[in-house]
């Protein structure tokens, strides 16, 4: 019988190939699913945000764009928008990290609710901006923008158990800041510890996070290479920045605030600051100790200051007390404006003699006492001689061509107040456009002068009557002397 040669299936062996390679497939499959799994879990977040508060000039753009790699030059209004680039080595991870900058003028304040609301609080960090160049103005900047974003908090209407919480992370992470020396080296994000669960934390001071927000602040002091400048040139000293130091600190114990002094033009302190905010918002590992030596380079970070360490600056204090009112110490400096004198150009005194000679002629001739005893006066009574009637006929270039000679009968005090007469009537008698002698310009600038100070109108009505007297009393001692007077020369 011949054997039965059993017809199978073409397909059945194949078909537990395929299982095999459906099952490898499968094995592939969870295994990239689960590393995509682990490696999400550990990549760096997003959504993070800085909101950065200051004054006008204060160099909030000039400070976020230095550590974003860029300069910018343009100032702009309302609420600003940067971003900085963190990458993390390890990872080989990179994201982005929103920064807000809210203008300088209160009435913006309304824009912080495109920047912040309460499902993004959680991620953010709050910087306030102060200006070293203008320290007289850095307690009442700080106290002004953390009560904006206070109010802007509590409009956000967060449930009190979630703002609870929130409390409650800044004072754990107050309370549990350990020296960069005692953290562990080998990551740059920090691995928490099995016994730091377990550690003691001391409990806050009295002053210590009395105004928490809720989210992490920092205070950066700009442009601290002014100090020099204010040493120079307004008299600054050690114990005017011990002072202002003192009064931050205690600023951002209330916070419970980190504090970094910066210069964008000297470059100092700008990658320290960049990576504390990493390791604030990205808890990165962070090596840096606190710098409280030099006063133009101090690093506070948040949870290592206390009162009896802020204590220190008071002992250099010698003409002030540590709770004075920050403004009574550290004052603004007068402005000092160059004041330009206004340019007063005098009057050609040929122009100013023409003019007191016309308001001379327009007042009413006066008899003199003495004119009818005199038989060389003129029968008009007018003080003036008799050459000096109708218009003036003076051609010499200087007055003192027209004085005449005193007569040596006369007196001594007598000849003087005749010369001095005769010396300032030819004055008065001068042409327009003759030249002007020297003594003539004095002469009438001094009166001009003398009119503008006093703030009277230019008239010499005072000093034609002094003239007047003078001529009298040449004329009676002539007459007393039988010595007929005899008229000016023309």
């Amino acid at each position: 019988m011949a054997p039965v040669l059993e017809k199978q299936h073409p397909g059945a062996a194949g078909s537990a190939d395929n299982n095999n390679e459906d099952e490898e497939g499968q094995n592939l499959w969870s295994s990239i699913l689960s590393e995509v799994s682990t490696r999400s879990s550990s990549k760096l977040p997003s959504g993070k945000n800085i909101l950065v508060f200051g004054e006008d000039g204060s160099g909030k753009t000039t400070l976020m764009g230095k550590l974003q790699g860029t300069d910018h030059n343009k100032k702009g209004r309302g609420l600003e928008y940067l971003y900085l680039s963190v990458h993390d080595e390890d990872r080989d991870d990179l994201t982005r990290c929103n920064v807000w900058i809210l203008d300088g003028d209160l009435y913006h304040k309304g824009l912080l609710k495109f920047a912040v609301t309460a499902q993004s609080l959680p991620d953010c960090l709050a910087v306030f901006v102060a200006d070293m160049s203008r320290p007289w103005t850095i307690m009442e900047s700080l106290q002004k923008w953390a009560s904006v974003l206070r109010d802007h908090v509590d409009k956000l209407k967060i449930p009190p158990e979630d703002m609870r919480e929130l409390e409650q992370r800044m004072v754990k992470a107050f309370q549990e800041y350990t020296e960069p020396e005692d953290a562990t080296p080998s990551s740059p994000r920090r691995a928490p510890t099995s016994g730091e669960d377990e550690a003691i934390v001391l409990p806050l001071g009295d002053n210590t996070l009395t105004h928490n927000l809720g989210i992490p602040v920092l205070i950066v002091c700009t442009k601290c290479d002014a100090i020099g400048v204010l040493e120079k040139e307004h008299d600054f000293r050690d114990e005017h920045f011990d002072f202002i130091q003192s009064h931050i600190r205690q600023f951002s114990l209330k916070y419970g605030a980190g504090l970094i002094y910066t210069s964008v033009k000297e470059e100092k302190n700008m990658d320290l600051l960049y990576k504390y905010i990493v390791h604030k918002m990205y808890d990165f590992q962070f090596v840096t100790p606190a710098l409280v030596v030099e006063k133009d380079a101090v690093f506070i970070p948040s949870g290592w200051d206390n009162e009896k360490k802020i204590g220190i600056l008071h002992e250099n204090l010698t003409t002030v007390k540590p709770d004075d009112p920050f403004e009574d110490f550290i004052t603004k400096p007068p402005v000092r404006k160059l004041v330009h004198d206004k340019e007063i150009n005098a009057e050609d005194e040929q122009v100013f003699l023409m003019k007191q000679q016309s308001l001379l002629a327009k007042q009413p001739a006066t008899p003199t006492r003495g004119a009818t005893e005199s038989p060389g006066r003129t029968t008009s009574g007018s003080p003036r001689p008799a050459g000096r009637a109708g218009q003036p006929t003076i051609t010499s270039s200087s007055p003192m061509a027209a004085v005449k000679k005193p007569d040596p009968n006369m007196k001594g005090g007598a000849a003087n107040e005749g010369v001095l007469a005769n010396f300032f009537n030819s004055l008065l008698s001068k042409k327009t456009g003759s030249p002007g002698s020297p003594g003539a310009g004095a002469v009438g600038a001094g009166v001009q002068g003398s009119a503008k100070k006093t703030g009277q109108k230019p008239g010499l009505t005072d000093v034609q009557a002094e003239l007047d007297r003078m001529t009298r009393k040449q004329d009676s001692v002539v007459s007393a002397n039988n010595v007929p007077p005899t008229e000016n020369e023309a």
